[in-house]
C-alpha cells in the first residue's frame, strides 16, 4: 500500500462510522420509566447512601472496580515524540480498546494539558476516586520515573507506567527461559543494555531483582556508555553508570551473555554479534527496525536465542501479554498498589506458560504443527486463550500474600470460570483466522473484481498478506478503480469475455464439455458458460491456477452455487454440501448450520452436517460442542420436524460416541447452561458451553443468523461452504467489505487445509 493510501485508511477508520475507538455502553435497563428512576433520581439515592456510609461500597455498587484510567499529556507518544495532549488520544483510545478485548476491562483515556510534575499528579490524584486502577502512558523520561513512584506512593489503587514495566515484565519471563535453554546462571551473566529510557532502566532494574548482578550490567545511550564521568544522568540512571568512559559498545559486547535493544534499528552489527558469548542471548526490540535483522542474527550465529517487538518473527516482546491480565490481577482483589511481587507473578507465570502443552487453537492460529518451548518459542504468543487464567490469577495471589490486596479471592475455581467468560466479548477468532491465513498465503480469484466494494477487499487481502489476488471482471473498469483506491500492485487481472482471453476460455471449456458431455452438456453450452466469470473462476482452480475463489457480491447465491457444483462438486466421500456460519458472539464464536443450501434436510442430512461442522470448528481450534435446536426438547414433540432432529442426535451417538452433541432441544436450553442442567442433567450437553447450533431447516438457521447480524451487530464470517472438493466460498448478496476480507481469509484456509491432503475427510457417509 502506498503512503496516500495507507494515511487516508488509518483516518477513515479512525474517523467512520463514528469518531474515535471506544464509548459508553449501559450496563442496565432502560426502556420504562421504572427503569429510569433506579438508575436516576430517587432510586440512586439508595447505593450513594450506601457508599457514604462505607467508602468500599463503591465497587458493590458502581464500575469503579473494573474501571481503569489510561491517562497521559503527549510528551513521549509512540515513535512520535512530544506532540501535545489532543494528539495522544487516538492512542490511548487504543489502549483502551487492548485492555477490553484481551481482559474485558473499561477504560476512560484522559489526556492532561500540563508538563509540570506536580501539577499532572495532583490532576491524578483528583480524579483517582473514579477509578479501579491508573495506567500511565507515554510520559517521557525522567519525568515519568518521579511521577509514578508519587502516584504509587500517595494513592490506594494499582498505579503501573506501562511503558516502563511492560517490556520489562514480558522481557524478564523471555530471559528466564532463555536463560534456561543456555544453559547459563542468571548471577553469572553478563548484559549490555543499547538505551536507557524508561524502558531500559525498569527491564535492567527488574533483571537485578531476578538475580542479575549489578556489576555485570553495562548500559549505552545516545551518547555513549553510562560512565561515572557523564554529569548529564539522572539518579536512576547513575546506579548504571559503572563502565569506563571510553567503552564502546562493541568491546562491551565482546563475551556478553545478553544484548538488551530499546534503542535504535541495525546498531547491533553481525561482528558485534560474532563477539558475544556462546548461546548469545539478544533482544533486538527497537521497532519498527529491530537493533539488527532477524535473519541477519540467525544466519551469523546459530546458537543465538532471539527476541524481538515484531509480530512476523519468533518471541514477540508484546505488552499485551502483561498490562491487561496484571491490571486484570489486581483490581479483581481490589489490590492498593502493583508492588514488585505481583510483576514477579506475572514473570514467572508467563514463563512457566511458554512451558507448557500449547492449545490447538493457537498452533492453527501460528500456522505451526506444534509450538514446543525451544529457541523459537520462549514466551506465550498474544493469541493463547490461557493468558487471562495463568497471569491473573498468579497476580491477584501476589497481591493477597503481599498484604495489597482488599478482596481477597477464595474460589480459585469459580475464579478461573469467571475469567474464561471474560473472553467471550471479543472477535479473538478473526484475528486468529487472518493470522493464520497469512503464514501461508494463497492465491484468491475475486471474481467480481470490477465492483468497488469487492476490489478494496481484494486491496485489504493483498495488503495485509492474507493472500495473492486474482482479479476478474472487466479490466478497464477494474484497472479505473484501482487507481481511484490507490491500489497500485501488480496482480492478475483477467477478462474472461475479451479476445485476450480465447485460448483460456477455449481449453477450459474442453476440459468441462468432455466431463460433463454425457451429462447433456454440448461443447457450445461449455463455451458460452465460459464466458462468464463464475465459470471461469472456478476452472482456474479446478486447473490449480488459482487456489481458492471467492464470488456472490453481486448475484443470488442459488445463481452463484449452481456453477460452483457443476465444475467442481463434493469432496471425496461426501454427499451433501451445505453452508456453517461463525457467529461473533459475546459468549465467543458460534457455529450456526445450514444457513444457506438445504432447505429442508432429512435427518441423515442433519446428522451430515453436524459433523461437516464439527470438522470446520476443529480446523479452527474449536472443540465442538453442539445442540441440534428444535422448538422441542428432547421428544416434547411428535411432530415430524423435531422427530428428525431426534433421529439425527440418535445416529451420532451410536456412531460418534465421542462427539459432544445433544438434542432436539430449544435454543434457550442450549444456550443457558443453568436452566440446561436444572432440567435435563441427563444431556451431553450438561454442564458445557454450546458453540454450535444445527438447525432443522434452512429459514430457521437463515433468519437467525441475519437476525444476530442486523439486530444486535453480531459479526458473521460466512456462510462457509462444507463438503467443496475445492476451496470455493460464496458471498451473501450485498456482503460489506469486511465480511468479504474474511471470506478470502477462510478461503485461505480452506486452502491450507486441503493442500494438506485434508480435504479426504474421515467422514463416509
Amino acid at each position: 500500500m502506498n503512503r496516500n493510501s495507507k494515511r487516508r485508511e488509518a483516518l477513515l477508520y479512525h474517523a467512520k462510522p463514528v469518531p474515535g475507538k471506544i464509548q459508553v455502553v449501559p450496563t442496565k435497563k432502560y426502556a420504562t420509566q421504572r427503569d429510569l428512576s433506579l438508575a436516576y433520581s430517587p432510586g440512586v439515592a439508595e447505593p450513594c447512601l450506601e457508599i457514604a456510609k462505607d467508602v468500599n461500597n463503591v465497587y458493590k455498587y458502581t464500575a469503579k472496580g473494573n474501571l481503569v484510567a489510561v491517562i497521559t499529556n503527549g510528551t513521549a507518544v509512540l515513535g512520535l515524540g512530544d506532540i501535545g495532549p489532543e494528539a495522544s488520544k487516538p492512542v490511548m483510545e487504543g489502549k483502551a480498546l487492548l485492555f477490553k478485548i484481551f481482559a474485558d476491562i473499561d477504560v476512560f483515556d484522559i489526556e492532561i494539558g500540563t508538563k509540570d510534575i506536580d501539577a499532572f499528579i495532583e490532576t491524578v490524584k483528583n480524579i483517582a476516586p473514579t477509578f479501579g486502577g491508573i495506567n500511565l502512558e507515554d510520559i517521557k523520561a525522567p519525568e515519568s520515573f518521579e511521577i509514578e513512584r508519587r502516584l504509587v506512593e500517595e494513592l490506594n489503587i494499582p498505579v503501573m507506567h506501562d511503558d516502563q514495566h511492560g517490556t520489562a515484565i514480558i522481557s524478564s519471563a523471555a530471559l528466564l527461559n532463555a536463560l534456561e535453554l543456555a544453559g547459563k546462571k542468571i548471577e553469572d551473566i553478563k548484559i549490555v543494555v543499547s538505551g536507557a529510557g524508561s524502558a531500559a532502566l525498569a527491564c535492567a532494574n527488574l533483571y537485578v531483582l531476578l538475580g542479575v548482578s549489578l556489576e555485570n550490567i553495562i548500559m549505552f545511550d545516545k551518547d555513549g556508555v553510562l560512565s561515572a564521568d557523564r554529569t548529564d544522568l539522572s539518579p536512576l540512571q547513575q546506579k548504571y553508570n559503572k563502565a569506563r568512559k571510553d567503552l564502546k559498545l562493541g568491546e562491551a559486547l565482546q563475551g556478553a551473555d545478553v544484548f538488551l535493544g530499546l534503542s535504535a534499528g541495525n546498531i547491533l552489527t553481525p561482528e558485534m554479534l560474532l563477539g558475544m558469548a556462546p548461546n548469545p542471548i539478544v533482544f533486538a526490540m527497537a521497532n519498527p527496525v529491530p537493533e539488527i535483522d532477524y535473519n541477519v542474527a540467525i544466519d551469523t550465529r546459530k546458537d543465538i536465542i532471539m527476541a524481538t517487538g515484531r509480530s512476523d518473527h519468533p518471541n514477540q516482546v508484546n505488552n499485551v501479554l502483561g498490562f491487561p491480565y496484571i491490571f486484570r490481577g489486581a483490581l479483581d482483589v481490589r489490590a492498593t498498589k502493583i508492588n514488585e511481587a505481583m510483576k514477579m507473578a506475572a514473570v514467572k507465570a508467563l514463563a512457566a506458560l511458554a512451558k507448557e502443552s500449547v492449545p490447538e487453537q493457537v498452533n492453527i492460529a501460528y500456522g505451526e504443527t506444534k509450538l514446543i518451548f525451544g529457541r523459537e518459542y520462549i514466551i506465550p504468543k498474544p493469541f493463547d486463550p490461557r493468558l487471562i487464567t495463568m497471569v491473573a490469577p498468579a497476580v491477584a495471589k501476589a497481591a493477597m500474600e503481599s498484604g495489597v490486596a482488599l478482596h481477597p479471592i477464595t474460589d480459585w475455581e469459580k475464579y478461573e470460570e469467571e475469567l474464561m467468560e471474560r473472553l467471550g466479548s471479543d472477535n479473538k477468532m478473526v484475528r486468529l483466522l487472518t493470522n493464520r491465513a497469512k503464514t501461508d498465503p494463497k492465491r484468491v480469484v475475486f471474481a467480481e473484481a470490477d465492483h468497488l466494494d469487492v476490489l478494496k477487499a481484494a486491496q485489504i487481502v493483498w495488503e495485509e498478506g492474507i493472500g495473492h489476488p486474482i482479479l476478474l471482471g472487466n479490466r478497464e473498469v477494474i484497472l479505473e478503480l484501482k487507481e481511484e483506491l490507490g491500489f497500485d500492485a501488480d496482480v492478475p487481472i483477467y477478462d474472461p469475455k475479451t479476445k485476450e482471453e480465447d485460448g483460456r476460455r477455449l481449453h477450459y471449456a474442453e476440459i468441462f464439455w468432455k466431463a460433463r458431455q454425457r451429462r447433456g452438456i454440448s461443447l457450445l453450452d461449455a463455451q458460452k458458460w465460459m464466458r462468464e466469470r463464475n465459470y471461469f473462476a472456478a476452472m482456474m482452480v479446478n486447473e490449480g491456477e488459482a487456489d481458492a475463489l471467492v464470488t456472490g457480491f453481486s448475484r443470488s447465491y442459488p445463481s452463484v452455487v449452481k456453477p460452483m457444483m457443476q465444475l467442481i462438486g463434493k469432496a471425496p466421500g461426501i454427499s451433501l454440501i451445505a453452508t456453517t456460519n461463525m457467529m461473533m458472539t459475546n459468549r465467543g464464536p458460534m457455529f450456526l448450520s445450514d444457513t444457506a443450501i438445504n432447505p429442508n434436510p432429512t435427518s441423515d442430512d442433519l446428522a451430515k452436517i453436524a459433523l461437516m461442522t464439527a470438522k470446520t470448528a476443529r480446523m479452527f481450534g474449536m472443540e465442538p460442542v453442539i445442540a441440534m435446536v428444535s422448538f422441542s426438547n428432547f421428544g416434547s414433540s411428535l411432530d415430524p420436524s423435531a422427530g428428525k432432529v431426534r433421529e439425527a442426535v440418535a445416529y451420532l451417538h451410536k456412531y460418534y460416541p465421542d462427539l459432544v452433541v445433544d438434542g432436539e432441544i430449544q435454543a434457550d436450553f442450549a444456550l443457558n447452561p443453568d436452566m440446561l442442567k436444572a432440567k435435563f442433567p441427563f444431556s451431553k450437553l450438561a454442564g458445557k458451553k454450546v458453540n454450535t447450533l444445527i438447525f432443522p431447516n434452512l429459514e430457521s438457521a437463515n433468519i437467525t443468523y441475519k437476525m444476530l447480524k442486523e439486530l444486535y451487530k453480531v459479526d458473521s464470517v460466512g456462510p462457509i461452504m462444507l463438503g467443496m472438493e475445492k476451496p470455493v466460498h460464496i458471498f451473501q448478496l450485498g456482503a460489506s467489505v469486511e465480511e468479504m476480507v474474511n471470506m478470502a481469509a477462510v478461503a485461505v484456509v480452506d486452502a491450507q487445509e486441503k493442500h494438506k491432503r485434508l480435504k479426504n475427510l474421515d467422514i463416509k457417509f
